[in-house]
């Protein structure tokens, strides 16, 4: 179908004349919530490592933990915090259709911000955790509420362009982290940075990350509900944001447990039936710890084949029931690929860089400051690339259509990312470190575009959620199954994460595999119960 939307895929296009005030103080408030939202993640990220050491140390009687302890923990620790962020898009994202896009999305920023300034408080592995948790259901909210509301607020023919300005905003917070953590990291190598107020580095990035609590107080009056949900809610007959709905309703339809069985089945067969059998086959699983899998395997493959032949054999409207399973399958791919592999570059890094600052005889105690900014490094030459990938991604899905988009993402994201894995060696290899943050981050910028697309306004919100969400259930065991492929399958070999990462790319290919099924909505409108779904 072709519209008038299509000539926005001209570069001379300009689109941001288009807006009006109020429309321009949404994109503005939407972005900061979800680019400060993203900052708060990083940080995260950045003080994963020396956080670890801290708190498991606290937790030994003062014994310093092992590398490998921190490795564990730290992926148990980013699991907790995604499970957290799942819940809280399933949640938040009902509450967007019900209480309204505005009042949601001011209600994560309150609860995300809050709860990562109390992670700087944490004495323990397991309270850090529960702060991350609580952390992880406000992150989870804010993002289908945010691009719920701008999708309806600006004008059509500019819509794609503001969604990807949202997205792409994002990684300016990712980079106010970095430099957060540079910044910080310089303070402990002098000395004062450990010492003030008697806190390390890694909490004052944290209690930094509760600053966005402040932009709740100034735009709160100011922030209305679209009119199209204003107009939804009182004209609908049935309820808003209702999962029940999204299901069951033949034209949006999507089997969600199936979904979710396919999704949990297929991570289960490939991380934990191909190592049960290896374990038995050689005479390794012995250990306890193993006995699990080939349950856990076994029941999973005979979910997956009963979920394969419900979703691709089960009758109905057939037309509509793969569209929130294909959401979940993009998804999947992006977020198992950032946080399972992407993000763990900055452990590559202090990895490569600890060896060469012993061998330089850097003095110990300048060590943990040296690689904190470093840290900050990689982070913001990363996000520079993901700011490009981003908004890249909307002018190649003007122009070329959002599944031809999806697939160029998918095998940039995957090439990069096995090139920073496997040949990332010293500083003179960082230029890869931002092609992988184009690739990587370029598919992010396809979920804020896409999934407003797939959903009519009663259930946009939920939809968007649902697609971006559930599918981070099955990735929260993105960062353990990493962390089982170092620690055991690879554990002998001389860097275990290189191995460990460059396996796991293969999370990237399962994207590819839902783009056939993928409906194209260039130059659609948003759906609507009047006007059908586009194909």
């Amino acid at each position: 179908m072709s519209t008038s939307n299509e000539s926005t895929a001209d570069p001379g296009f300009r689109w941001w004349k288009l807006l009006g005030r109020y429309q321009w103080f949404v994109l503005v408030v939407a972005s900061l919530g979800w680019l400060l939202d993203c900052m708060d993640q990083q940080l995260f990220n950045l003080a994963r490592v020396p956080a670890m050491k801290d708190l498991l140390a606290a937790g030994a009687g003062g014994r310093a933990p092992t590398p490998a302890e921190v490795g564990e923990f730290g992926g148990y620790a980013t699991s907790i915090f995604l499970l957290g962020w799942a819940t809280g898009g399933l949640i938040f994202g009902v509450l967007g259709d019900r209480w309204g896009r505005a009042k949601t999305m001011l209600v994560t920023i309150l609860l995300y911000s809050g709860c990562t300034g109390l992670s700087a408080l944490a004495t323990h592995f397991w309270d850090f955790a529960l702060f991350r948790f609580i952390t992880g259901l406000g992150v989870g909210g804010e993002f289908a509420v945010g691009v719920s509301l701008v999708a309806e607020v600006m004008p059509s023919r500019a819509r794609p362009y503001a969604l990807s300005l949202l997205q792409a905003l994002s990684t300016v917070g990712n980079i106010t982290a970095a430099m957060v953590s540079m910044t910080l990291g310089h303070l402990e190598q002098s000395g004062v940075g450990g010492k003030l107020l008697g806190l390390s580095a890694w909490r004052w990035m944290f209690l930094v990350g509760a600053l966005p609590a402040i932009l709740v107080v100034f735009v709160r009056r100011g922030l209305k509900e679209p009119e199209v949900w204003q107009k939804t809610r009182a004209t609908a007959g049935k309820t808003l944001g209702d999962y029940g709905e999204l299901f069951g309703n033949p034209r949006w339809k999507t089997p969600a447990s199936i979904g979710a069985l396919v999704l949990v089945a297929g991570i289960l067969v490939a991380f934990l039936a191909p190592l049960d059998a290896v374990q038995h086959l050689f005479g390794w699983g012995k250990d306890a710890k193993f006995a699990k899998h080939g349950v856990v395997a076994g029941f999973a493959c005979v979910a997956f084949v009963f979920g394969l032949w419900t979703v691709f054999g089960g009758g109905g409207d057939t037309r509509y029931r793969g569209r929130a399973v294909v959401g979940l399958l993009l998804a999947l791919s992006g977020v198992i690929g950032v946080w399972g592999i992407g993000f763990f570059s900055f452990d590559l890094v202090r990895s490569v860089l600890e060896k060469k600052f012993v061998a330089d005889h850097v003095a110990k105690e300048l060590i943990p400051g040296r690689l904190t900014f470093a840290a900050g490094v990689t982070s913001m030459i990363q996000n520079l690339g993901s700011f490009f990938g981003v908004y890249g991604f909307v002018l190649l899905a003007q122009r070329v259509g959002r599944r031809p988009a999806f697939a160029a993402a998918l095998l940039a994201a995957m090439g990069s990312t096995v090139l920073v894995f496997s040949m990332l060696r010293s500083y003179s290899d960082f230029w890869m470190i931002p092609l992988m943050g184009f690739g990587q981050l370029s598919l992010f910028g396809g979920y804020a575009l896409y999934f407003p697309e797939l959903f009519p306004t009663r259930l946009r919100s939920t939809g968007t959620s649902f697609c971006y969400n559930v599918g981070r259930f099955v990735a929260a065991s993105g960062p353990a199954a990493l962390g089982i492929l170092t620690g055991v399958v690879f554990k002998d070999k001389a860097e275990p994460l290189r191995w460990a990462g460059v396996t796991m790319c293969g999370v990237f290919l399962i994207g590819m595999v839902a783009l056939p099924f993928a409906p194209e909505t260039r130059g659609e409108p948003l759906p609507e119960e009047d006007r059908g779904v586009a194909h």
